[in-house]
């Protein structure tokens, strides 16, 4: 085990493919005294493709705010611990921040492991500049998502979304009102998996597409930057 004074690890876990978890990963959720997951029967197929036997609490987004409180005192009476998310990075877009912001607070150390995420590949993936761009996870559902595109309208960066194949039109549609439809923009879903794919185009020319081929699976939109 490394660093043994490091009582917290957010390991990332992969996006869909097994193969692109890393060493140190595995190393790390094997030499830990508890592991904090998402979804534990999600994350147990992981844990025993790499025969990984170590006990499993349950950390989502329903009980984090009960549950913090509970595993802070747990670190703090020794345990070694380790939060990871369904797929990807803990703490973006899922939950994770209210767990580390509150173990810096009450000193505990932490690592965070650098590893799978999705917006970076179907950033690289769009082929638009990306010396600089902002990431704005997923929008509201409801209130505040007219407002927070709107206050988009005039952002000259790369701009990442993360979005829900059954919103993924609405959000196409929204997103031409405020910004033209012949912004351009990629949308790339399932990425690292078998049915992995990327579709460039013009907002405009993305909602016919996806009019006529109702999208599936986990979906990144990367909106190209305002020329």
């Amino acid at each position: 085990m490394e660093q043994s004074e490091t009582q917290l690890y957010l390991v990332p876990t992969p996006i869909g493919n097994l193969a692109d978890m890393t060493y140190r990963a595995v190393s790390i959720l094997n030499n830990v005294d508890v592991i904090l997951a998402e979804d534990t029967r999600t994350s147990g197929k992981l844990l025993k493709h790499y025969d990984i036997k170590k006990p499993l609490q349950s950390f989502h987004i329903h009980n984090e705010h009960k549950k913090v409180e509970q595993v802070i005192e747990e670190l703090k009476a020794g345990k070694i611990m380790a939060l990871i998310s369904d797929a990807g990075t803990p703490g973006i877009s899922d939950p994770g921040f209210l767990l580390a912001r509150e173990a810096l607070k009450n000193g505990i150390k932490l690592e965070s492991l650098p590893g799978a995420t999705a917006l970076v590949p179907a950033l690289i993936k769009s082929g638009f500049p990306n010396d600089r761009f902002i990431f704005e996870g997923f929008l509201p559902h409801k209130k505040g998502r007219k407002t927070r595109i709107e206050n988009l309208r005039e952002e000259d960066r790369t701009i990442i979304f993360y979005e829900s194949p059954h919103r993924l039109l609405k959000t196409l549609k929204q997103l031409a009102e405020a910004m033209g439809e012949d912004r351009m923009a990629s949308v790339s879903r399932e990425l690292t998996k078998l049915f992995e794919e990327t579709i460039t185009d013009t907002l405009e020319g993305l909602i016919t597409h996806f009019e006529n081929t109702p999208p599936k699976g986990e979906i990144v939109l990367v909106l190209n930057a305002k020329s």
